[in-house]
């Protein structure tokens, strides 16, 4: 378990408003979940031992839509689950 799941729910509000405004900026409906393993795998890679909550925090509100947005495609295409075929997928590719 990744150092920093303890905190997970004490930023939730956080994650929430960063979610929001992904949304609002255009970036469609991202998932809490992703966004956390997002975090834990690319943000906080290498966690701190003495990490403050503050600190939690400002990661998450730091978070670029641009940088999120390439980890989920390089994501999807690990899963495979990431198909050009389908013209819907193509548009929100090129949003």
């Amino acid at each position: 378990m990744h150092k920093y799941e303890q905190f997970r729910n004490d930023v939730r509000p956080a994650m929430r408003s960063k979610l929001e405004e992904f949304k609002i900026l255009g970036y469609g409906e991202a998932k809490e979940q992703e966004l956390w393993t997002f975090l834990l795998n690319k943000k906080w890679k290498k966690p701190k031992d003495d990490v403050r909550l503050y600190e939690i925090v400002a990661d998450i509100l730091s978070v670029q839509p641009g940088e999120y947005m390439n980890f989920m495609t390089v994501e999807a295409f690990k899963l495979g689950s990431f198909v050009l075929d389908d013209e819907d997928e193509r548009r929100e590719l090129l949003k």
